[in-house]
């Protein structure tokens, strides 16, 4: 008999899910009133660290595939 994981039940992933979501949203809510110490003025923005991270994701992501793959590619019978 194979072990059971928490998150092989749907509904313990459910539960994750919704705990997950609600810390995000009770973080976003709660961000406007927390003081900072900005050394830039564009980082006292709300939510600047959540949205600089996103958008770095999405400029490494588009990165290695539009630059860095065509430049490791192989040919397909290249180990042949």
């Amino acid at each position: 008999m194979e072990k059971k994981h928490f998150f092989d039940t749907p509904g313990n992933l459910k539960k994750f899910l919704k705990v997950f979501f609600a810390s995000l949203i009770a973080l976003i809510v709660i961000d406007p009133f927390i003081h900072k110490h900005p050394y830039f003025a564009f980082e006292g923005y709300p939510s600047f660290y959540a949205t600089f991270g996103f958008v770095a994701c999405v400029v490494l992501v588009l990165a290695a595939k539009y630059i860095l793959r065509p430049l490791i590619k192989r040919k397909e019978g290249y180990y042949d």
